[in-house]
């Protein structure tokens, strides 16, 4: 592998390490919180330094419906990303609080729930549409196929996403998306280790929905579901 892509690849699983750890938010600290944040911005910044090419390629080529679902993928990401970086500032109490900033904080609260819970349902979505090329690079180290672990990871696939149902709808998932309710409700007996494999669940459930969007698009536009960027 080359070490351009083994740095994408870190820089990714660190992404989404760092996504996970920020929607813990009270249960990890208003502070770890902040500086983890921050990482994340840093590492989205280098995500987009490493894939270059494909900012410079928008304007050059055909369009096929999975390149049109990627690229909207990618400007509502940005969107959410530019909303928590903005609402991320006003409120933030330690890692930020040198700033001259007042006021805002109502309407900061709610642009960073709203881009937070959206962000989190659309990276994970924009990474089921390059699970085909991750699944790709899992090949190179089971080069002989084997249908029996095709099918189980199939069905360990199918359980994750039916788990990550239930997860979604009793982590009330939905109800933060749509601002039923602008205070995140976190239970602080519960142990953190079911907090984020309920979490691991919801993503498994949004990278699976993307993977299989993608295979329907390419299957009517004859795209790659794999992509660049």
């Amino acid at each position: 592998m080359k070490p351009k892509m083994i740095l994408k690849l870190a820089v990714d699983i660190g992404m989404t390490a760092a996504l996970l750890l920020l929607m813990a938010y009270e249960l990890v600290g208003q502070a770890a919180h902040e500086w983890i944040g921050i990482g994340m911005f840093v590492l989205f910044v280098i995500h987009h330094i490493l894939n270059g090419s494909w900012i410079r390629n928008l304007l050059r080529g055909r369009y096929n419906p999975v390149r049109i679902m990627q690229t909207g993928l990618v400007l509502l990401i940005l969107c959410a990303m530019a909303g928590l970086m903005v609402s991320g500032i006003i409120l933030s109490r330690h890692a930020l609080s040198f700033l001259p900033i007042k006021g805002g904080r109502s309407f900061a609260r709610n642009l960073h729930m709203l881009s937070a819970y959206w962000g989190f349902v659309l990276m994970s979505v924009h990474l089921g549409f390059h699970w085909s090329m991750m699944m790709g690079m899992a090949k190179k180290f089971f080069p002989k196929p084997s249908a029996v672990r095709k099918w189980v990871l199939r069905i360990l696939a199918l359980v994750i996403a039916g788990y990550g149902v239930y997860a979604f709808i009793r982590r009330d998932i939905g109800i933060y998306m749509l601002l039923r309710s602008h205070f995140v409700f976190f239970d602080y007996e519960e142990p953190l280790v079911f907090f984020y494999l309920d979490y691991i669940a919801v993503m498994g459930l949004f990278i699976w929905i993307g993977n299989y969007v993608c295979v329907g698009l390419r299957m009517i536009g004859k795209g790659q579901c794999e992509g660049k960027h």
